[in-house]
């Protein structure tokens, strides 16, 4: 039996500049951090030859290909394992439409826990090249690759893509008391509302909102300097700056619920905030300094709250038992 454990994240700055049709021509930079809930991925060998996949629903199959989460599928596929073979996830929050790279956390953990499964560890960032292949390249999904690369990795980076399809990732450097000040300042609160980032994706033209995009690169750089400083109050800015780029970008991201959260949590002394991930639901974030939780968790009274901290690691394997099959 083999279990991985793989952080969700936050995506800070320069979403959407890891659209291929963006990076490739311009070269992409966004600023994210792994966060402390997990999807998990248990991986099982069976007596007998079917393929049993457990998560929202059971599946039961003796083909690969007639596997229904594709997900599951094209990694098995993509690394030979045809029969015999029992998977399950469990999730620290509903992973569907939370806009917290779920879909991404599941791809790297599966392929993780995989790659394991038949002896053949690989490195983190080739999980995550493996992953952004699967959901970008077979699966054609219309998401950018930046989630694949922050669960794999962990921590909080800066992630760059460049014109050549190569990644480069550090690790963001600052120092324990502004990494705790950073922790203490997430806010994140449910909007009550699930969607499919497809959804929303879909109707993005990376073309024609090539100088927004620009902006977010260059807001993301200035973030990195932000928080390199220790700068929080400043950063949290920087996310308002943001926010208003990504309305701009895509009309789908907000709508007149989200926009009346954001307003009562910067009225309430929030510094800035936006909807992690495609936008159009999932997880409000706001930037709150310390003096101003109170207030910013009354006027949000109605909405679920999810504490959350910057997680060092990425995917990581925290149980392994393999037998000889």
């Amino acid at each position: 039996m083999i279990i991985s454990q793989t952080p969700l994240r936050l995506s800070f700055l320069g979403g959407n500049t890891d659209f291929k049709s963006y990076y490739s021509k311009h070269g992409g930079l966004v600023v994210s951090t792994a966060i402390d809930k997990y999807i998990y991925c248990i991986v099982k060998a069976r007596f007998d030859d079917l393929i049993k996949i457990k998560y929202s629903i059971q599946e039961s199959v003796e083909n690969v290909d007639d596997l229904k989460h594709e997900l599951v599928r094209e990694a098995m596929k993509m690394l030979g394992i045809k029969k015999g073979i029992e998977i399950s996830f469990l999730s620290d929050i509903p992973s569907q439409g939370s806009g917290l790279g779920s879909s991404g956390a599941v791809t790297v953990g599966v392929l993780n826990a995989l790659h394991h499964y038949i002896g053949s560890p690989v490195s983190p960032m080739q999980l995550a090249k493996e992953a952004s292949k699967i959901e970008v390249d077979i699966l054609k999904k219309p998401i950018g690759i930046q989630d694949q690369y922050i669960v794999a990795l962990g921590g909080l980076r800066w992630i760059e893509f460049k014109k050549d399809n190569t990644v480069r990732s550090r690790r963001i450097h600052i120092s324990n008391e502004a990494r705790i000040k950073l922790d203490s300042h997430l806010m994140l609160f449910y909007t009550g509302i699930t969607r499919k980032s497809k959804s929303v994706l879909n109707s993005l033209n990376i073309q024609d909102h090539q100088k927004i995009l620009d902006n977010n690169k260059s807001l993301a750089r200035e973030g990195i300097k932000a928080l390199n400083l220790g700068a929080i109050r400043s950063f949290g800015y920087k996310l308002n700056e943001y926010w208003e780029l990504k309305k701009e970008l895509n009309n789908k991201v907000s709508n007149p619920q989200i926009d009346e959260m954001y307003k009562k949590a910067i009225n309430a002394g929030a510094y800035g905030g936006k909807i992690i991930g495609a936008g159009g639901g999932g997880f409000l974030l706001a930037m709150v300094p310390n003096n101003k939780h109170d207030s910013v968790k009354e006027a949000l009274k109605d909405y679920k709250q999810l504490p959350v901290r910057q997680e060092c690691d990425g995917s990581k394997i925290i149980f392994n038992i393999r037998r000889y099959q």
